[in-house]
């Protein structure tokens, strides 16, 4: 039984991709009302020697959870992203922002696609964080849109790509683990390409 609980919550650790739902799983197996905590509360009532066995393997087991629990949330910590986002962004324009990491697929389209590229982008392990948007998502009546910004590593004062790519959200399947969404570019036809506009003003070698 301890073992299967062990690999339960080890497992359980090991996905979690978000802080928040790292607590939960913090609080429901090590806070007063926990899985571990409410085991050995019921070692009190065993023989001596029973006791001492089980009440030694509950103890491995919740100091092993806990350093697991440590460790995740150290890692998480140093996967956020902290970065600026574009002038013109639709929220918090131009500020510093901090990306929350999650682990997911993203299949890019082949080159003899239909005239409309799309992309599918799948979420694994679907965070408290996520569901609470594709609540609002699903209520909502908007167009839903998906931004992608690269970033460089050493260079996290704006994207590489400005303005960054938006994509509308054309389908969406969902289930308890997992979320999986197919985007497009819209209205490709009217990006600029390059972004940037060059104008004899700002360069008076183009006027002949």
């Amino acid at each position: 039984m301890i073992n299967a609980l062990k690999a339960e919550l080890l497992s359980a650790v090991a996905a979690t991709v978000d802080p928040a739902a790292l607590e939960e799983i913090r609080v429901a197996t090590l806070g007063k009302k926990g899985r571990i905590t409410a085991l050995m509360k019921d070692v009190g009532g065993l023989d001596p020697e029973a006791r001492k066995v089980r009440g030694g393997a509950l103890n491995a087991l919740k100091d092993e959870v806990a350093a697991a629990l440590a460790q995740r949330k150290t890692e998480l910590q140093r996967a956020a992203l902290t970065a600026r986002l574009e002038a013109d962004a639709p929220l918090n324009p131009g500020q510093m922002v901090t990306f929350i990491a999650m682990g997911f697929e993203l299949d890019l389209p082949p080159v003899d696609s239909a005239p409309v590229p799309e992309i599918v982008v799948t979420l694994d392990n679907v965070s408290r964080e996520i569901v609470r948007h594709l609540d609002a998502a699903a209520e909502s009546q908007a167009v839903i849109e998906v931004t992608y910004r690269p970033y460089l590593s050493n260079d996290l004062e704006g994207p590489q790509m400005d303005p960054p790519i938006t994509l509308v959200l054309t389908e969406v399947e969902a289930d308890v683990q997992r979320v999986t969404t197919r985007a497009r570019m819209m209205d490709i036809g009217n990006k600029a390409f390059p972004s940037r506009s060059y104008t004899a003003r700002e360069f008076p070698g183009l006027t002949r």
